[in-house]
């Protein structure tokens, strides 16, 4: 299976830096087929613009977040539906971000998941513990809670779902769990999974607490680290094709 490396890139963006920044890295991948998948994760109003410089590229795109709702009364939300219609093929649910900042629960996560799900789009999950979590010794009890959520709802689909590790105090600050503490968690996550579906398919799981150029090929080495979440490092064309090409 080949790893997955996706890009976040969170609230940042304009029209002209896109353009420049996608076909940078258009241009950085050349004609060869990438050692890893490829995708970015972008804001809302730039789905258009990414579907249309994207088109048959090696890169996939998609969303930051998708409402749990399909439609109606629900201003300012987003539905699968509309995803699929700017040619998403992932949407990230329950980043900390919106755990933290708009108090998204692991109900409403396992909500959002289960609503791409249904439309074909692909979420990415995220799962992670705060710093606090981790000294307490909880960072095992709070990842499993928060995909079991997830696998409670969806059922059988979670085998069709991408989970992503974001330990929350490595999230944009520079600090990064270290290659044998990821693969601990990582390892979890897998066993949990497995022990809930029959499938033999192997869902992708990301490792996504400020992975970057310098530290990717030791994470990507391990063996149940199937990928990358990549935050500030997917502005910069180089750094995100050098993350690509890190994977074994």
């Amino acid at each position: 299976m080949k790893k997955l490396i996706a890009g976040n890139w969170k609230m940042n963006g304009s029209l002209a830096a896109n353009e420049a920044l996608v076909k940078g890295m258009l241009e950085g991948l050349g004609t060869a087929a990438p050692k890893s998948d490829m995708a970015l994760c972008v804001p809302a109003p730039y789905l258009a613009q990414l579907g249309a410089l994207l088109q048959g590229s090696p890169i996939a795109w998609g969303s930051q977040d998708v409402s749990s709702q399909e439609q109606g009364a629900y201003t300012g939300e987003v539905s699968a539906s509309m995803l699929r219609d700017f040619g998403c093929r992932y949407a990230i649910v329950g980043h900390s971000e919106r755990r933290q900042y708009h108090g998204e629960t692991d109900a409403v996560v396992a909500e959002k998941a289960r609503a791409a799900l249904a439309k074909g789009i692909t979420p990415i999950v995220c799962v992670g513990e705060t710093l606090a979590e981790r000294e307490a010794g909880q960072t095992e009890e709070v990842v499993k809670r928060q995909l079991a959520a997830v696998i409670h709802l969806c059922g059988h689909c979670i085998t069709e779902i991408v989970v992503a590790y974001e330990p929350v105090w490595a999230i944009g600050t520079g600090k990064t769990a270290t290659p044998q503490e990821a693969q601990q968690v990582h390892a979890v996550l897998r066993a949990q999974i497995a022990a809930a579906t029959q499938s033999p398919g192997r869902v992708h799981i990301l490792y996504g607490g400020s992975m970057n150029a310098a530290n990717a090929a030791s994470l990507l080495a391990q063996p149940d680290i199937d990928g990358g979440l990549i935050g500030g490092a997917s502005l910069k064309a180089p750094d995100f094709l050098q993350i690509v090409a890190s994977a074994p």
